[in-house]
């Protein structure tokens, strides 16, 4: 497959690996970074799979591993950073009255609080859509283990949610933002 045929394919699944990316950093810039790393790293590679969801799983693969490459030079580098006084966690959510601003925001806080195992299996299966099968190859775990992660992910978002100020409107509100 040439460097053309390789660029179209992978454009298919831009949207997706963000998602994916970011559910694990949670962050919008390192998500926009993981996934173009991704795509510099599967344009690069001279063995690209033929088959469609053997692509797929092997371009969430590649994702993957990178942004676990990522959390070891970070981990590497926090020691320093910690005991640096100057050092500040910059950028806060800009908050509007808009309801799915707000619920999705709710939403992306709580994957920052979740395990990274939780946010994984959530990133790959709910907002990815990978099947269970799928992402257990992409995990490189048995099923079963993601059959657990997830329903104990879903549990803890619930949880979150539960104690977040994101409520239901009635259904004579809906669709219309808060006033």
């Amino acid at each position: 497959m040439g460097v053309r045929g390789k660029r179209q394919l992978l454009e298919n699944y831009i949207p997706r690996l963000y998602g994916y990316a970011f559910s694990l950093c949670g962050d919008v810039h390192d998500a926009h970074d993981l996934v173009q790393e991704t795509a510099v790293k599967s344009l690069k590679s001279h063995r690209v799979p033929e088959d469609e969801p053997a692509y797929r799983a092997w371009l969430f693969k590649i994702l993957r591993n990178t942004w676990l490459d990522v959390i070891r030079r970070r981990s590497r580098r926090l020691a320093v950073v910690e005991n640096d006084p100057d050092y500040a966690e910059i950028g806060s959510p800009v908050w509007t009255h808009d309801d799915s601003i707000i619920s999705a925001l709710t939403v992306r806080l709580c994957l920052t609080k979740m395990s990274p195992a939780h946010r994984e299996v959530l990133g790959l299966v709910d907002i990815s859509g990978f099947s269970y099968v799928e992402a257990a190859d992409i995990l490189e775990v048995p099923v079963g283990t993601v059959t657990s992660r997830i329903a104990r992910a879903r549990s803890a978002m619930l949880a979150h949610l539960a104690n977040s100020n994101v409520r239901q409107f009635p259904a004579e509100r809906r669709g219309r933002g808060a006033s």
